[in-house]
């Protein structure tokens, strides 16, 4: 059971919520099927531990570490060759194609493990100081295998009734397979060394919800977006029943002292003050230029989705000039990943160079869109705080945080860097409230806290 326990530490480090009750089935779950079939345990323990569908990719590289196949090291160190080798290495290529085009899973596990063993070492301790799936990859480049591959599987009278392309279209599926069998197995050899626990940690990456928007590619950027309905369904009933509790309203005590003299003192009964009815209004103010764009275009795809929790929502997106987005963004509604490319098409956001200018921003919001901003107004400003250089021009700012009923101010940055090269974040955060939001977990549980009733 040492393993099951390392396997569910591991995955709550990665944010799976994982209890003490379903840690129990799972080993039930285990102790019913045995070990003797490696894919009947990691569907057991699938079954019982996860919650979603998208957790089970990070599920599959940590079960990997802590269940590897059985493939000794011993078993594929005794293939290994010379890395100057050519002659070993096409061989090994073409076999992995005939494996590829034979579909034998068994056999792909058993040349991963031999490339890794052959090509992936590096360093000059005794053996190998580590083990590398990039230069495993880069020699074998298993994606160049393809028209190998799919002439075998024409010529065993394998090809698909569709044609071509979807034959094109299993084989790169298949051949990316093949490539994370080489990853996994690196993990695995590292893992032996240095600990499965410390591999599980830095070498599995997490869920799209903890990758940083700074970071995320365009493959983690779409995934967050399927997110954002669901996270905007948890973040209104969360607001809702803030709602609730605060319709009844806060105690007034001098009413509630003077109530309780004709009961000798005892506040029997309390009298509470009536809430003003009314919506609040949102404001968001977002840079979307460069880096920060995903973050930007996230954070409005949810507001978005929000939109009925408040009085009004009015979006505002620049990069040195400002434009209101708010019709862009409604129309989006059905096609968030466009929406970016569809707001700097069509609204006006640059003046005579392309760099963000946080102080022309500020400026030109004031100067145009001052009607935005009441005593129910809050605002949410979504940015980095780096200038390039150029004014920062506070007192506009301070002039909105003035106006407005709250202002936040959400940096995707970590505080490590606030204040580093050009960013003036510790000046803005001296006028308005500053949250690091690197990540959609993150970002979801702040707006959930700052989001006013």
């Amino acid at each position: 059971m040492a393993r099951l326990t390392g396997l569910v530490a591991a995955l709550r480090d990665h944010g799976f919520g994982i209890g003490t009750g379903e840690t129990v089935d799972a080993g039930l779950a285990l102790e019913a099927i045995g070990f003797a079939d490696r894919e009947r345990v990691r569907e057991a323990l699938a079954a019982t531990l996860l919650h979603g569908e998208r957790q089970r990719p990070v599920f599959d590289r940590v079960f990997d570490l802590y269940f590897p196949a059985k493939v000794t090291s011993a078993e594929a160190d005794a293939v290994l060759v010379d890395q100057q080798d050519n002659a070993a290495l096409a061989g090994l290529r073409e076999r992995i194609a005939e494996a590829l085009a034979a579909g034998d899973t068994a056999l792909l596990d058993r040349l991963a493990a031999e490339a890794v063993a052959g090509f992936g070492g590096y360093g000059s301790g005794p053996g190998t100081d580590g083990w590398s799936s990039y230069q495993t990859l880069s020699r074998l480049r298993p994606e160049t295998l393809l028209a190998r591959v799919r002439a075998a599987r024409t010529a065993s009278g394998r090809e698909p009734e569709f044609g071509d392309r979807l034959l094109d279209e299993e084989i790169r599926r298949a051949i990316e397979g093949f490539r994370e069998r080489v990853r996994t197995e690196a993990r695995r050899r590292v893992a032996d060394r240095r600990g499965r626990d410390q591999v599980a940690r830095r070498a599995v990456a997490g869920t799209a919800d903890r990758v940083d928007f700074l970071l995320a590619g365009r493959e983690q950027l779409d995934e967050l977006r399927r997110t954002v309905r669901p996270l905007a369904r948890k973040l209104a009933t969360r607001l809702a029943a803030r709602r609730r509790r605060a319709s009844r309203g806060e105690i007034d005590l001098r009413r509630t002292l003077r109530g309780s003299l004709s009961t000798g003192g005892v506040p029997v009964r309390p009298v509470l003050r009536r809430r003003r009815p009314g919506r609040p209004e949102l404001v968001l103010l977002c840079d979307v230029s460069g880096s920060v764009a995903g973050f930007a275009g996230f954070t409005m795809a949810l507001v978005q989705a929000l939109h009925d929790q408040f009085g009004r929502v009015r979006v505002f997106a620049f990069v040195n000039r400002v434009d209101e987005v708010t019709g862009l963004l409604a129309r989006g509604a059905a096609d968030p990943p466009g929406l970016g490319e569809r707001i700097l098409a069509e609204a006006r956001l640059t003046g005579w160079h392309g760099q963000s200018d946080y102080g022309t921003a500020l400026d030109e919001f004031v100067e145009r869109y001052a009607d935005a901003l009441g005593p129910r107004t809050v605002v949410f400003v979504l940015g980095d705080a780096r200038t390039n250089r150029a004014d920062p021009r506070i007192e506009s700012l301070r002039l909105i945080a003035e106006r407005a009923r709250r202002v936040h101010w959400l940096n995707p940055e970590q505080p490590a860097l606030w204040g580093t090269g050009d960013s003036v974040a510790p000046l803005y955060a001296e006028v308005v409230d500053m949250w690091p939001c690197r990540n959609a977990r993150r970002l979801g549980e702040v707006i959930g806290r700052l989001l006013p009733v």
